[in-house]
């Protein structure tokens, strides 16, 4: 850009982001409840770190600024673009604003002398005059140039006679013990003490005093007019010379001397009326500056020992008429001035009653908020527990489904291939067939395959037992089971199917009324070689799929 424009307002630049990283304020996860917008960046969306104000009001982190202004020809607020784009202008385009860094008076800088001191810009020239201890001074005595702190402490001056050497030694060390603990700075007093203002401060601090107490010099002056006024009406005549007392004061000298008092004071007041200050009565002001404590205070005992010594003497009835009517109106501009506070004051109590009604509902709804969570979250855990139940009852209706009530049961194994494997392995040694009933409320029976054989058959015969198990009508059944039991090996091509067929051990407990879940299987652990079952002659294994059917004869 050929010309910046100023558009922060800072204290100074702090450091400025790594290149290869987008700069970002602190995450809005370290606050506990959710930040207000007033207090995120416009440009990372975080809370502000650095804060700065822009011209057109928006507010950014100063890394983000240095950012944008560094990787944009035309650095323009993201605010404004995003939210008023027909809104943008001069305010809109963002500036790092390093020349008012150089030239803020209230910028803190060192000492230039190297004194060690970091004091305000705009305060070095009076830090040079007074405070500095590596600041060279004249000697009035003697011209010779040196060190503040020498002349005060070392300096002997040739030039002065030697009482004047004794009486400089002497001061020099009554003003080290009677300094202020502060430092070493001159307080003067105000131009109204003869009134009763005994503020004393440095040339700064006493500028300011006067111009901020003009209602309460002017009223210093209505009082010692009024007080005039009233020593004039209770001695009309006062002694005019001739008087061997030398404590009376001829009537002229003193009129001449309240005269030149009072043009002064006019003076004074006009100064400061031209100045255009005006600010409200400070009655009690305490301002530490520097180590130094000033005091702004009007005491009566001083100002009635200030008063005392002209009670008699005589004053202007023009110029107190022009005192009493600019005291009327800075009276009444005082009396604008406090209905302005205090309609002020109500709104900030209207504004604090409002506030405390809205952290009283923002607790009301974080309550609610919280209770209405905790809802969900037992809402969740119920619609687990429902997944959960309507899981078993899928389940329960596949088996459902499956069950057979005829003694009947056409079991398709699929995956062949993979549980040769497993069973093979060790894995998975055998399967079970779904449960099926001998009649509505017959034996409960099921098969158990082995695809790698069992007993006699291991590792070169399909074993296939006969389970019994126990059912829901055991009590009404007839024990042991007798049924003649028929396995076939269904060869898919409907040429050769293989079946075998046993009658039960009545003497087996196999065969007896379970007392477990489910009796010891017995069946044909030699039921099909496996050298047999991938023969190209026949179909046992098609498409990985293998049928096994068991018929249960239901006479005995």
């Amino acid at each position: 850009m050929a010309q910046e424009l100023n558009g922060f307002v800072h204290n100074g630049p702090p450091s400025s982001p790594d290149e290869n990283e987008l700069p970002s304020g602190f995450p809005q996860n370290i606050c506990d409840d959710v930040p207000e917008q007033k207090y995120l960046c416009s440009f990372c969306k975080n809370i502000l770190k650095k804060a700065y104000q822009t011209l057109c009001g928006h507010r950014y982190c100063w890394a983000c600024v240095e950012w944008i202004v560094k990787y944009n020809k035309t650095p323009i607020c993201q605010k404004c673009k995003e939210d008023e784009p027909p809104s943008i202008n001069e305010d809109s385009i963002l500036g790092l604003g390093k020349d008012h860094v150089t030239r803020c008076e209230f910028s803190l800088i060192p000492c230039s002398t190297g004194c060690g001191l970091v004091v305000l810009r705009k305060k070095l020239a009076d830090h040079l005059e007074k405070e500095c201890k590596n600041s060279m001074m004249e000697c009035q005595q003697c011209g010779v140039k040196m060190l503040i702190k020498d002349l005060q402490n070392k300096h002997v001056c040739e030039e002065a006679p030697v009482n004047e050497k004794k009486i400089f030694k002497i001061e020099s060390a009554n003003k080290e013990k009677t300094r202020p603990p502060g430092g070493n700075r001159t307080r003067d007093s105000c131009r109204f003490v003869e009134l009763g203002c005994n503020f004393r401060g440095g040339k700064e601090r006493l500028k300011d005093h006067e111009n901020s107490s003009v209602v309460a010099h002017l009223a210093l002056v209505l009082q010692f007019a009024n007080t005039l006024k009233t020593s004039l009406t209770q001695n009309p005549c006062i002694p005019n010379g001739g008087s061997d007392d030398p404590s009376v004061i001829s009537l002229p000298s003193m009129l001449a001397e309240l005269q030149s008092k009072v043009q002064q004071l006019e003076k004074n007041v006009l100064s400061l009326f031209s100045e255009g200050s005006l600010a409200s009565l400070h009655t009690q002001v305490a301002v530490e500056s520097t180590g130094d404590l000033e005091t702004d205070h009007f005491e009566g005992a001083s100002y009635c020992s200030g008063i005392s010594d002209l009670q008699t003497a005589p004053y202007s009835g023009q110029t107190l008429a022009e005192c009493q009517s600019r005291v009327d109106a800075l009276e009444r501009k005082i009396q604008t001035f406090e209905n302005i506070v205090t309609v002020l004051n109500r709104e900030v109590e209207k504004t604090q009653t409002t506030l405390v009604a809205f952290e009283r509902q923002s607790k009301i709804d974080q309550d609610a908020i919280k209770a209405l969570e905790r809802k969900v979250s037992d809402q969740q855990h119920l619609l687990a527990l429902k997944d959960v139940v309507i899981n078993e009852f899928r389940l329960q209706m596949l088996s459902l489904e499956q069950i057979s009530y005829e003694g009947l049961l056409m079991w398709k194994i699929t995956d062949v291939s993979r549980k040769r494997q497993e069973a093979i392995s060790g894995r998975v040694t055998s399967l079970a067939s779904p449960t099926f009933y001998t009649s509505k409320y017959g034996y409960k029976v099921c098969m158990r395959i082995y695809f790698n054989g069992d007993g006699s058959g291991r590792g070169t015969h399909i074993s296939l037992f006969f389970v019994v198990m126990r059912g829901e009508y055991d009590a009404l059944l007839h024990w042991p089971f007798k049924q003649k039991v028929t396995f076939m090996l269904l060869d898919q091509n409907n040429r050769e199917h293989l079946i075998d067929a046993f009658r039960p051990d009545v003497n087996s407990s196999s065969f007896q009324r379970p007392v477990n879940e489910m009796n010891i299987a017995s069946g044909c652990p030699t039921f099909f070689p496996l050298s047999k079952l991938d023969s190209p002659k026949h179909a046992y294994v098609k498409d990985d799929v293998l049928f096994v059917k068991c018929i249960i004869d239901a006479t005995t």
